[in-house]
């Protein structure tokens, strides 16, 4: 009878982790239209990301520590894991991923950085050695194979190693995001290591492009998109807001209570996203193949929700 009642409530908890976890890819891949908005007003895509996560972390870190402060205290056997989460999680899958589109077509990178399903996975059988289902890889498979058909990686592919490298760092990096973040959820309080890792990962980005590069008077030019305009330093601080500090809270808090090799086929839900939204608010339409490739990204992602152990043992 106690079994009976458990089994509901371990698929209740994963139920939960997995709506966060699909809102925080969702709420990244909002995030997407609204900064080309400020790039269309001259930023670099560098400067952006500079930007969101340095306000995001600027924003995060009051919150925090008016409402939680002691999230923000880290034991020193926690300090590997907040800087693995913010170096690799947050500044190098985002560094990484703009060098890959600068060398690159992005269709291709996209598949490159989001191979970290298919990584995820390995070092779950390789290294924690866990005997994942079958359906599992077979999802995982079916995921990335729709992935590559969305993204249309065949137009305009040229081989170029330093952007191929640097996509499957990305990878790596992504890998990380989920496997370190899931420790680091299960350790510490999500607020205070989302926070913390935000503003790691921003000094490193920050290091790398300065925000302030586009120039200040960048910051009051009106930037628009649906026929809504706004200056650039408000877009910049929604995009702060809702689609960095919030999406990266979410998702960690969704590690706890969620397999990583789960809630890394999630994040496939990021480019389907926002390939619908560049249709509806960009005009930029699906052909046929690439929807073939959704349905098959969202077939896979099923697949592994259905056949993902119950536990987050994984």
């Amino acid at each position: 009878m106690v079994g009976l009642l458990q089994k509901p409530a371990r698929v209740s908890v994963r139920a939960r982790a997995t709506v966060l976890s699909t809102t925080s890819w969702v709420l990244f891949a909002t995030s997407g239209p609204v900064a080309k908005t400020v790039m269309a007003a001259g930023w670099s895509p560098a400067a952006v990301t500079s930007a969101r996560i340095g306000l995001a972390a600027a924003i995060l870190i009051p919150v925090v520590a008016v409402m939680r402060p002691q999230a923000l205290r880290f034991r020193r056997a926690e300090l590997g894991l907040l800087f693995g989460y913010g170096l690799l999680g947050v500044a190098g899958v985002q560094l990484l991923f703009f060098v890959a589109i600068s060398r690159v077509p992005v269709g291709v990178a996209m598949v490159l950085v989001n191979l970290a399903p298919a990584l995820v996975a390995l070092w779950v059988r390789l290294v924690r050695r866990t005997r994942l289902p079958g359906l599992v890889w077979l999802g995982i498979g079916l995921a990335v194979a729709g992935l590559v058909l969305v993204a249309e990686i065949w137009h305009g592919v040229r081989l170029d190693l330093i952007g191929l490298a640097a996509g499957l760092a990305a990878a790596v990096c992504s890998a990380g995001y989920f496997l370190i973040g899931e420790r680091g959820a299960n350790r510490h309080d999500s607020f205070g290591l989302t926070a913390g890792g935000l503003a790691i990962g921003a000094v490193a980005v920050i290091v790398v492009a300065p925000p302030w590069l586009p120039g200040s008077g960048m910051l009051d030019v009106s930037a628009g998109i649906g026929g809504l305009h706004a200056p650039v330093w408000l877009i910049l601080v929604l995009l702060a807001a809702l689609g960095t500090a919030l999406p990266y809270l979410a998702g960690l808090r969704a590690l706890r209570d969620l397999p990583p090799a789960l809630a890394s086929v999630l994040s496939l839900v990021e480019p389907l996203v926002a390939a619908g939204l560049a249709w509806v608010l960009l005009g930029q339409a699906l052909g046929p193949l690439q929807l073939v490739g959704a349905a098959a990204l969202l077939a896979g992602a099923v697949v592994v929700q259905l056949a993902a152990p119950q536990s987050g043992a994984t």
